[in-house]
């Protein structure tokens, strides 16, 4: 996260102190040739090794930034282990991935390209191959004044599009700056959210993204050894089932839930994790409000998130 964008997500939080949570800024600093051109490369399949996954296979902007599968599907069909976590609002993420293994965007941007199981392209090939490309390296060129194209000028182009894929102006959003009522039902959903200790995880300007914490703290939950935990990059006993906190953001666009896409409704997910995570039962009518409040965080996506 750069400097520039920490400063604001600070001003932010600073203005908006007496609450949790943050208002999304209408838009952040970025490079308007770099991120056209990561646009064009997010869409294009020519960064897979069969030239049939792109980026937006797994992160379509109708389904909020997700691919509404369990766990998403690369070249030749290959099933991976974890669900598509949403690509937009990402820029406000502390670290990428659900488990962290990637500081920001840029290292982000390469892993699914030289994944064996999504594009698989290594990140020297995926350079090589948009260098042969006239017009890709006509673009690159243009932009880096090289006549070479690197695996970090590809991710870099990337990244710098997905700063752009931020989703303002939601309901909440306008309730923390004064210019919208909540409902009663989303007022107390809210009030909820707070009283029972889902903000002790989501909060932030990201509603989420800040923090690991462990799916099922308070009643256990049986580890899988398939999934990409912390423990997975750690080996310590106490990371498994450690994940990176998700953004509520949108939430109500991106089932199923959870890192592995078990849960399929948000009511669902609501229960398991107040049971699992907070130790309580929720009523029907509690679930309801909750819901009616997550409502609120879906914002608006912005135009350039579609070719």
């Amino acid at each position: 996260m750069n400097v520039l964008l920490m400063i604001i997500i600070l001003v932010s939080t600073l203005l908006y102190a007496q609450e949790p949570i943050s208002p999304i800024p209408q838009s952040i600093p970025h490079d308007s040739a770099k991120a056209a051109l990561g646009k064009k490369l997010f869409f294009d399949p020519i960064l897979s090794r069969d030239y049939t996954i792109s980026c937006a296979s797994c992160h379509d902007f109708s389904k909020g930034g997700t691919d509404a599968q369990n766990v998403s599907t690369g070249i030749r069909q290959q099933k991976g282990s974890m669900n598509a976590p949403t690509v937009l609002n990402a820029v406000f993420n502390f670290n990428q991935f659900w488990n962290g293994r990637a500081k920001n965007l840029t290292e982000q941007a390469l892993g699914p390209i030289h994944n064996p199981v999504e594009m698989g392209l290594s990140p020297k090939e995926a350079a090589l191959r948009l260098q042969s490309d006239a017009a890709y390296s006509h673009s690159f060129s243009k932009i880096t004044r090289r006549s070479t194209v690197t695996p970090d000028d590809i991710a870099e182009m990337i990244a710098e599009y997905e700063k752009t894929l931020i989703t303002p102006n939601g309901k909440f959003d306008r309730y923390l700056k004064g210019k919208a009522a909540l409902t009663p039902n989303e007022a107390k959903g809210y009030l909820l959210f707070k009283t029972l200790g889902c903000i002790s995880c989501h909060n932030g300007v990201n509603v989420g993204g800040n923090s690991y914490q462990k799916m099922g703290a308070i009643v256990p939950i049986k580890h899988s050894t398939r999934i990409d935990d912390r423990f997975a990059l750690t080996g310590r006993e106490q990371d498994k089932n450690v994940f990176k906190v998700p953004t509520l953001r949108n939430i109500t666009l991106t089932a199923p839930y959870f890192h592995d896409g078990s849960t399929a409704t948000l009511e669902d997910a609501i229960t398991k994790m107040s049971y699992h995570n907070l130790g309580v039962k929720l009523t029907p009518a509690e679930i309801d409000s909750l819901i009616a409040f997550l409502n609120t965080l879906t914002g608006e996506i912005p135009a350039q998130a579609y070719p």
